[in-house]
């Protein structure tokens, strides 16, 4: 079978029955004898084909088996001959006509199925006598070309919604002449000349430059990325492209260079590729975290973060750099997953001292999904190329065209329909090269139906070849059409005439050892291939690529595998409505290690994504849960408190102890974020750590985190230090300096706490040093995040402001929420602090909203506590009173820091209000709170309250003794 974009066409004789009763028999059998011969006529005359006679009409299709650029048109203009050709004989019919994707049995058959077969069906039921009506699809496919009056939306039967219809009135009578390529590079000589200033620029000055060009497909990105790479000399130059499909492909443009730069092929042994990358690399740490993201090793000691990748990135650029000046091209940059936009931010910002131009070749939705992208940065350049203007299109034109005549009609309608965009210009010429006749034709009005029109032009083979092709993607390989297309019978000959016909061109070097490789000239031209294959088909073709795949590469494209496997069962899924199961098994085991690699790259959403799919098609443990600690990742809260709950009891069934275990550290954590109920949370992590055992992995590192977590908001230092302090030998033991300066940063929040400000900032400049060493830059950002606390504490607030922006840059990279959350409350108190209290209002608000959303509750109390203060300072005390209203609701019963802090809030707000009795008992119940606590920094806090508060009564004599305790309590760094 084949899908198609077809048009169809029924024709009905009107008053048929009336005919016959009322004529001689013999008149009759050849009055309609004539009509269906000139209804066949005029549909053959048109390029069409006759479906079906059925009584007294006529199914036509056209496009089928051969399809045309203008088919829609065709169809039109041949119901218009029909209805004038069959009034001579007296006659009058109704004729329906649609435009769509059917389905055909094969390349030769012309039997068409579909819906727009059953639409203009219905078309030709509503029409009147002598009446042409037209569905919204051939109308929009002939606009322009044909007089058509709109009739509105009409009830039709069998379709749920009303159908746009239009009456066909008439056609203008229009001639010209086609015809045809290798074009020139026109019209783009100041973007250019920018582009080598950028260059010239990053070459001077010995710093990363981002050059990002934008423009619709086949406006001429990648022609003036080629035109520029072209002259530039003494450079490496290393491109990948980011692929439209699949998930867990985050880093696949930088696989293509590193393996380019390594000359490391796809199917290399595991040993041999690592050797390469070693070679390649200075350092091992850098050649580990690249082969994890390149596909070449499963994992490296563990599971590393985007952003370690994104510093392995960092220092093998720079290390190309320092030998030559580089060029990284990005193609295709508006269908990269947010961890390899952040890595690409990452090289422009960070790399420095070495020549470097990063440049992306995006559509504009890459600023749909990255607003930002190159904003703030001054070593940053965007341009977006425009369509051609008419005299460069014309140039274009005449260049294209070279020795062959056209008329000035023909030519005047292939610049108006173009439009100045050069790929349309180009397959419009080269169309009417191929057709090679004399005689005038439509342009087409869209470039899909133009290349439609070209592969059906294509011989048998070449045209089964291009659509095998656009199975495996972008680029394929002659070996893996050689396993889809077994009995082709010169596979190179029909791909040199490919090549020679400009729908795919040679690629300089293969990815996989061995194989000629190809890539589809334009991504439209793979599209409309793809399209035109019967979806039973596809499926069959997903799956035969997937085995060529695991004989060719099985581990190294395991994403790509994934992908395919995962087409082919959701296809079968769709027809059959299940998939078969082995392919279930297969699919769902390669979507488990896909996903497994993607999460140990930090990609955690696309991890997501694999990893429920792969728990669909085959439910197993292991898997559920990766599905559910990709959520966790995500601090999707609610689903983790389902999915690993669910977890829980099926390992507890099965006698899986770790994963139970692994499964309780999540629920721990969901018991304190999500319900603040830390009895509960410290039940599940206790369970856990027995569960666990006394081994020392990453699990039980995650599992004494959350324990000492709960001393810390029951107030209990020395409970929560020791737990730290546990987490950091385990870290130690197993050699992860990113875990190690995880809990070097705890302990150095901890000593801020207590107000030990000098052990506090050493433990977090070696916090820093550790998160630096590891390339984790979330670690760093919390480490940042802890210092503007000190810096605060201390007064600095240009400094406390600078700490807390990176780390909220940082956390808002990761997209890491809930530690985000806590960056956007420091800077509302240090924006408070400066008396900026609209600033202020904005970043709590900001907090605000992001912890909702993740059905936070710890850190959630403290942005609306900061929020109801911030509102008393702007005179809303209304709104202020709700605020921290909400904050005493929110905070958990066990939570004694946020107790004492949403007590405080309130009480702000009641002396505000003039109510003096409720502020002080709540000033002085915050104060209970925290008296068996070593939580000093909050202690503070809530004296100085107290005092401002004493004060304001005129009440002076009684703030003496409070005063005296925040002298004691206070260091002399630390600012009053």
């Amino acid at each position: 079978m084949e899908r198609k974009l077809a048009t169809v066409m029924f024709v009905d004789l009107v008053g048929s029955t009336e005919l016959v009763a009322s004529v001689d028999p013999e008149v009759v059998r050849r009055r309609v004898t004539r009509f269906f011969d000139q209804v066949s006529g005029c549909i053959r005359a048109h390029g069409g084909t006759v479906e079906k006679y059925a009584g007294d009409s006529v199914m036509a299709a056209f496009g089928v088996p051969q399809a045309h650029e203008d088919d829609a048109e065709r169809a039109a203009r041949a119901a218009l001959a029909i209805r004038d050709q069959v009034a001579e004989l007296d006659l009058e019919v109704r004729i329906g006509v649609e435009a769509g994707e059917v389905v055909v049995e094969g390349a030769d058959q012309t039997f068409a199925t579909g819906g727009p077969v059953n639409l203009a069906a219905r078309l030709q039921a509503e029409a009147a006598p002598a009446e042409i009506l037209v569905g919204p699809t051939a109308h929009g496919l002939t606009l322009g070309r044909l007089v058509a009056e709109p009739l509105g939306p009409r009830e039709l039967r069998g379709f749920a919604d009303p159908v746009d219809v239009w009456r066909l009135v008439g056609a203008a009578d229009e001639s010209g002449r086609k015809l045809s390529v290798a074009a020139p590079f026109v019209g783009r000589d100041a973007e250019l000349e920018l582009l080598e200033n950028t260059w010239a620029r990053a070459v001077r000055d010995r710093r990363a430059h981002l050059f990002t060009i934008y423009g619709e497909p086949g406006v001429g990105k990648s022609r003036l990325a080629r035109e520029f790479i072209a002259a530039v000399e003494g450079a490496t130059v290393l491109v990948g492209r980011c692929l439209p499909y699949g998930e867990g492909v985050t880093y696949w443009p930088l696989a293509e260079m590193v393996k380019a730069a390594a000359g490391i092929s796809d199917d290399d042994p595991a040993e041999e590729a690592m050797e390469k990358l070693r070679e390649a690399c200075g350092e091992d740490a850098v050649a580990d975290l690249l082969a994890l993201a390149s596909g070449v090793l499963e994992a490296v000691s563990g599971e590393r973060s985007a952003q370690e990748i994104a510093w392995a990135a960092e220092q093998w650029a720079t290390e190309l750099a320092d030998a030559q000046p580089l060029i990284l091209g990005f193609e295709d940059i508006h269908w990269a997953e947010e961890p390899l936009l952040d890595l690409v931010e990452h090289l422009a910002d960070r790399v420095r001292g070495v020549p470097v131009l990063v440049l992306c070749l995006a559509r504009p939705e890459l600023l749909d999904i990255r607003p930002g992208w190159g904003g703030g940065r001054v070593r940053a350049t965007a341009i977006e190329l425009e369509r051609l203007a008419s005299w460069e299109s014309e140039t274009l034109v005449d260049a294209l065209l070279d020795d062959h005549e056209i008329s000035a009609e023909a030519r005047a309608t292939l610049l108006e329909k173009t439009e100045g965009n050069p790929l349309f210009v180009e397959e419009t010429i080269r169309m009417l090269s191929e057709d090679g006749t004399d005689g005038a034709e439509r342009i087409p009005d869209t470039i899909q139906a133009l290349i439609a029109a070209r592969i059906d032009r294509l011989p048998g083979d070449a045209k089964e070849l291009v659509q095998r092709g656009a199975v495996i993607g972008r680029v394929f390989w002659a070996g893996a059409l050689q396993a889809l297309s077994p009995d082709v019978d010169d596979l190179a000959r029909s791909l040199d005439e490919l090549v020679d016909r400009e729908f795919v061109t040679i690629e300089p070097r293969s990815s996989i050892k061995g194989e000629r490789a190809f890539r589809f000239k334009h991504v439209l031209i793979r599209e409309v291939a793809y399209a035109g294959i019967a979806k039973a088909d596809r499926a069959h073709l997903h799956r035969s690529f997937a085995t060529w795949m695991k004989e060719r590469a099985a581990e190294e494209l395991i994403e790509i595998r994934a992908y395919h496997l995962d087409h082919a069962a959701a296809l079968y899924e769709e027809l059959d409505g299940s998939v078969p199961p082995g392919l279930a098994t297969e699919a769902a085991a390669t979507l488990h290690r896909a996903g497994r690699r993607a999460l140990a790259r930090e990609a955690n959403r696309p991890a997501r994504k694999l990893l429920r799919r792969a728990v669909e098609l085959e439910p197993t443990l292991e898997r559920r849960y990766d599905a559910a600690r990709a959520a966790w990742r995500l601090a999707e809260l609610p689903t983790v408190s389902d999915e690993m709950e669910y977890v829980r009891r099926l390992a507890q069934e099965q006698g899986n102890a770790r994963v139970e275990g692994q499964a309780l550290t999540a629920l721990a954590e969901m018991a304190l974020l999500r319900d603040a109920d830390l009895p509960r949370g410290r039940e599940l992590v206790e369970r856990a750590l027995e569960l666990l055992g006394s081994e020392d992995s990453e699990d039980r590192f995650d599992a004494l985190t959350i324990r000492a977590r709960i001393g810390w908001w029951l107030g209990d230092m020395d409970d929560y230090e020791r737990f730290v302090r546990l987490a950091r030998d385990v870290a130690r033991a197993l050699g992860r300096t990113d875990l190690e300066a995880t809990a070097t940063e705890e302990l150095g929040d901890a000593a801020v706490v207590r107000l030990d400000v000098e052990t506090g900032e050493q433990l977090l400049e070696r916090a820093i040093e550790l998160a630096d060493e590891s390339g984790n830059t979330v670690v760093r950002a919390r480490a940042l995040h802890a210092r503007s606390r000190i810096e605060l504490l201390c007064g600095r607030l240009d400094e406390a402001e600078a700490s807390a922006q990176e780390a909220r840059e940082l956390f808002a990279q990761a997209g890491v929420v809930w530690e985000l959350g806590r960056t956007l409350n420091n800077l509302g108190w240090i924006a408070g602090r400066r008396g900026d209290h609209r600033d202020a209002e904005r970043s709590f608000r900001e907090a605000i909203r992001l912890l909702k959303g993740i059905e936070d509750r710890g850190t959630l109390c403290e942005s609306q506590r900061g929020l109801a203060m911030t509102l008393v300072r702007l005179g809303r005390l209304e709104e202020a009173e709700q605020y921290a209203l909400e904050a005493r609701t929110t905070v958990g019963a066990h939570d004694m820091t946020s107790r004492a802090t949403t007590r405080m809030a309130l009480g702000v707000v009641r002396a505000a209000q003039g109510r003096e009795e409720e502020a002080e008992a709540l000033f002085r119940e915050a104060l209970e709170i925290l008296e068996p606590t070593d939580l000093h920094v909050i202690r503070i806090e809530l004296l100085q309250a107290l005092v401002d508060f004493l004060r304001s009564e005129a009440r002076d004599g009684e703030v003496g003794a409070y005063e005296a305790e925040l002298a004691e309590l206070r260091p002399a760094s630390v600012a009053a």
